[in-house]
Formats: C-alpha cells, structure tokens, sequence
C-alpha cells in the first residue's frame, strides 16, 4: 500500500463535499502537471491512502483521511471545452492527463502547515519542502503513521 498526500482548493473541492458527494466519491479532476499525472498512472492503487489537504486557502492543511478507489482513467475535462481543464493538445485516441477516483474515510481536525512544521517526524514530506507545488505527492509510511499518531493524540 502507498500513501499519498492530494491538495484540493476547498472552493473546487473539500473534504466535505467529498463527504456528501454520491457514494462519497469524487474523481480527481483537473491534474495538469506530468508529475502528478505520473504518480497516479504508474503508482496509485487502489486502497492506498490519501491525506486530504485544502490549498490556495487561508488556513492550508490536512483536512481529512480518504482512499484511492480507482486504477488511473482519462480525466474527461480535458476534452470538454467549457472546462477550465480542457487541453486543446490532447485527444481521446492519446489522451494526456488521467485521474483516480478518491474515496472518503473521515474529516480530521484541520493539521495546518505551520503545525506540521513543528513535527520533526515530518519534515522529510513533500509539501514542506521550498519550491513544492505538486497537487500530489507520495507520502512515505512513517511520514503517514507520524501525522496519524499526532491526529489521534489532538483527539483525546
């Protein structure tokens, strides 16, 4: 199983429309960056783990636990010309950008950025580094059980 660290704007898409979408899933729109499209073609599965995180807000952070439920698909937006998504480069016969489908596990406290910098644990995560602007980075399985532990001790 791999783990994977997803942002979403929660104007687009947060954790709890995630709650109350149909099945309580959405497909992961929208990805137009080769790396990320990477991750989710060569290594997502279905069942890995997903730390929701809301970007481009004013409180950024982990928001809530989900899965991935999908192998990697062609992300329909990218051919629809009323989307904000669609690539006039790309065709149904070659489509260049794929999605997954993400599952809701559960809504968590808000685990802001300046809160995960405090962890040592996590310093080594993708999103806390200079310069990272990926919509989805891996997350390594002590990195996940780190934020787990301190999500369930904020809890008691």
């Amino acid at each position: 199983m791999n783990y994977w660290l997803m942002k979403s704007e929660p104007n687009e898409c947060s954790i709890d429309d995630l709650a109350t979408a149909p099945g309580q899933t959405v497909p992961w729109i929208g990805v137009r960056n080769y790396q990320a499209r990477n991750f989710m073609r060569d290594t997502m599965r279905s069942g890995d783990g997903v730390l929701f995180y809301h970007s481009s807000c004013p409180q950024p952070g982990i928001a809530g636990i989900a899965k991935v439920c999908s192998t990697a698909y062609p992300d329909a937006s990218q051919f629809d010309t009323s989307s904000p998504y669609f690539d006039p480069k790309s065709r149904p016969e070659a489509p260049r950008w794929l999605h997954v489908d993400v599952s809701f596990v559960r809504k968590t406290r808000l685990m802001s950025l300046p809160e995960m910098r405090q962890h040592a644990a996590l310093a080594s995560m993708r999103v806390l580094q200079p310069g990272n602007r990926l919509s989805i980075t891996p997350v390594s399985p002590e990195e996940w059980q780190a934020v787990m532990a301190l999500l369930a001790s904020a809890a008691d």
